[in-house]
């Protein structure tokens, strides 16, 4: 019992410690802030380079939105029939591939909006539109000391870039503060060639040179062109739409303009940025708490334990041996063996013998001296009558001799050689009393 306590014990402190050890790294985990150099763009990311924010002010505002953790390939059958605008922000954790940029593709070309909001898109996502070439250039870089939630270091000597003309897409624009970090898009003139990665005749119907939306003199912040039956929008600035920057100026009307200046469904593509539903989906709500790691390494535990139940870590132990040496036991076997073999002399020879050895000790005699000695002497010294004494005594010895004898008959002669014990104060002692009894009821 003692064992089994401890094994329980052991094993609820190791899980306890397993529990604090990642509840602790958790924690730590937390209060690592977010870098412009890795920013989580998701917009299931509230941190300040996350774009929660975003999605939230279109969803509470009635547009039709989602987030989008299928593959690309699924924009082209029934679940993508209804997407209007396709969202990319990035970086994405997860690089385009390119059947799935082709996809894509295929799905603008047949009349879908893709919406690119980085500084450096996969340039796969940016086909030649006829003679034209779009291609953002990033002016700076951000390194590990800035803090995407410090405007001041994030917009430092930036100017506010106006609207070039009134389209859609700056529609109540007034002005628009990027970061310094933000790319620039620039337009080259350059021969008509054939899009290696898509083939789609819809792609061959290219329309006029892309429009600027949003620039200054180094280059466009916000361009479209047409591509097909479709449109490709790009802005060259996430911290426009990030939880960060999406408060200044007019960020939130450019973001919304963006993204949603039409009716129709907006998916968002988490599916690039680590969120597709291809992972366990307990795996998926889980995802960033210790729980994943706390269960990994308990299942580990389980394993190990189960592993090891047959292995011994000790010396051997020999197996608890049962003492087949008892009185009772060996009572209890023998009068069975008379009971069966009808042995009644041998059970009243067995209680005769004990009750003659105390008589003759009482009455200060040798035990081989006669009954009639015996008897007299006890008769003399107690109220026992001599006569019913002796004859009982003898009608034992008959017994033993081979007289026979019923189990009635042999039950009665001990029943009043312990008569006689008690008469005389002869009562043996408990143990003996327990052993006779044994012998009495058995046979």
């Amino acid at each position: 019992m003692s064992q089994r306590l401890t094994i329980v014990l052991s094993a609820v402190a190791v899980i306890g410690a397993l529990v604090l050890l990642n509840t602790l790294t958790y924690v730590r985990g937390e209060k690592s802030r977010d870098l412009e150099i890795t920013p989580n763009r998701s917009t299931y990311h509230a941190g300040p380079t996350g774009t929660l924010a975003l999605y939230d002010l279109l969803n509470d505002s009635g547009r039709q939105v989602m987030r989008w953790r299928e593959a690309p390939e699924k924009l082209l059958k029934e679940p993508g029939s209804k997407v209007v605008t396709f969202v990319v922000i990035g970086p994405t954790k997860t690089e385009f591939t390119s059947d799935e940029t082709r996809a894509v593709l295929r799905w603008v070309a047949q009349g879908g909006r893709l919406v690119l909001i980085d500084r450096g898109p996969e340039r796969s996502l940016l086909p030649q539109s006829q003679h034209w070439k779009v291609s953002p250039v990033q002016m700076d870089y951000p390194s590990l000391t800035v803090d995407p939630s410090d405007t001041k270091q994030m917009t430092e000597r930036v100017l506010a870039l106006q609207p070039v003309q009134p389209t859609v897409l700056t529609r109540s624009v007034q002005s628009v503060i990027p970061s310094r970090f933000g790319s620039r898009i620039r337009i080259d003139s350059v021969p008509q060639e054939k899009n290696a990665d898509f083939d789609d005749e819809a792609a061959s119907k290219f329309s006029n040179a892309p429009v600027i939306h949003l620039s200054d003199t180094t280059g466009g912040l916000l361009v479209d062109y047409v591509y097909g039956a479709g449109t490709i929008t790009l802005l060259a600035d996430p911290y426009i739409v990030s939880n960060s920057g999406i408060v200044l100026a007019d960020n939130v009307q450019l973001a919304i303009n963006t993204v949603a200046p039409y009716q129709g469904l907006i998916a968002f593509d988490e599916y690039h940025q680590g969120r597709g539903i291809t992972e366990n989906a307990i795996a998926g709500y889980f995802s960033g708490t210790p729980v994943l790691a706390f269960a990994a390494q308990l299942a580990a535990l389980i394993i190990f334990l189960i592993w090891t139940r047959a292995r011994r870590f000790g010396r051997p132990l020999p197996l608890p041996q049962t003492d087949r040496r008892s009185t009772l036991e060996f009572v209890a076997s023998m009068s069975e063996l008379q009971e069966r073999a009808k042995a009644y002399d041998l059970a009243i020879e067995n209680i005769y013998s004990r009750t003659r050895r105390v008589l003759a000790r009482y009455a200060g005699v040798d035990y081989n001296s006669s009954r009639t000695v015996i008897a007299s002497r006890v008769a003399s010294r107690s109220t026992v009558k001599q006569v019913e004494l002796e004859t009982l005594m003898q009608q034992c010895e008959n017994a033993i001799n081979g007289e026979p004898t019923t189990w009635r008959q042999a039950i009665d002669l001990i029943k009043r050689l312990r008569e006689i014990e008690q008469t005389l104060g002869l009562s043996m002692r408990s143990r003996d009393m327990r052993q006779a009894v044994d012998k009495v009821t058995a046979s």
